[in-house]
């Protein structure tokens, strides 16, 4: 799912390809996309995108006479450009968006439809899709460590709760308790003042680190692959690897559809955390340690 070094990017790249720019039609390939009914869809052809904003992971482009165009990308969907004349990629294209320079379009992949939009008018219904959570690029650290502490959850929870925080899902949040060599297990309401001080700084580089990195990557261009799996990263996506900062094997709890990458030496003090199908399957044989794993 695309995290906020994600919609950062496409923000600004939807501000440099459509604003100012009239909407000459509208296409809606799949019914299921449209989770509104009013006002119509159809109103907006013919007006002007005056501005783009996030809402959290959401993207959000704005129209003349108040209205705002809500769209979640979920898992697998993704906002692509097409210059005039071009066809859309069959089955995977939802929705399209036509221009006189090109036509923006909504598409996901896989059989499972989740990806949205929502028209809604003025900003009193749009405050309705924001879940709360503070900018984690900008909150002062009392901010922070207020809503770390008002529950009490495991930092991966935390991080990934968007009433808490705004934008961070799966990946980047591995990507944030290595850099803080915090356990992603490890209780909010438990951590110290230094320790939160050392999430909070972990947090804002990570995001401004991955922000820029996929800026330099799309240049001037409309962003074509977004994912949350990169070479680059420490941890996420990259079990059995060794960690880019002491060449331990990275380690994975799954639970359900998520799962969580981390480094026991750098992240546990060595100990690896229980993945709930594998120790059920392993019982006794589950290794508890590094040295239990290399040994």
């Amino acid at each position: 799912m695309p995290e906020l070094p994600d919609v950062t990017v496409y923000r600004e790249r939807l501000h440099a390809f459509v604003v100012g720019h009239r909407v000459n039609g509208i296409r809606v390939l799949n019914p299921f996309v449209l989770r509104s009914v009013e006002p119509p869809l159809s109103s907006l052809v013919g007006t002007t995108i005056t501005g783009v904003r996030t809402l959290g992971k959401r993207l959000v482009l704005e129209f003349e006479h108040g209205r705002f165009l809500v769209i979640h990308l979920m898992i697998a969907g993704r906002l692509r450009w097409r210059p005039p004349g071009k066809a859309l990629p069959g089955k995977l294209a939802l929705a399209a968006l036509d221009f006189a320079h090109g036509t923006l379009y909504l598409s996901e992949a896989g059989s499972t439809r989740r990806a949205s939009m929502h028209l809604v008018d003025r900003e009193t219904a749009l405050a309705a899709f924001d879940r709360g959570g503070v900018d984690p690029m900008t909150a002062p650290v009392e901010v922070y460590a207020r809503v770390l502490r008002q529950e009490n959850h495991t930092l991966k929870r935390s991080l990934t709760d968007p009433r808490l925080f705004s934008g961070i899902g799966n990946a980047y949040s591995d990507e944030i308790l290595h850099a803080a060599r915090l356990s992603p297990m490890q209780l909010s309401t438990k951590l110290t003042d230094e320790e939160i001080e050392r999430l909070r700084a972990a947090t804002q580089a990570t995001l401004t680190a991955w922000t820029d990195r996929l800026r330099a990557e799309v240049g001037d261009q409309f962003p074509e692959t977004v994912t949350a799996f990169h070479a680059a990263m420490a941890v996420h996506g990259r079990l059995g690897l060794p960690c880019p900062s002491c060449g331990a094997p990275v380690q994975r709890i799954r639970y359900a559809d998520n799962e969580t990458n981390y480094c026991a030496r750098c992240q546990t003090g060595g100990r690896i955390l229980a993945d709930r199908a594998l120790s059920r399957l392993l019982k006794s044989d589950f290794p508890r340690s590094l040295d239990e794993l290399e040994g």
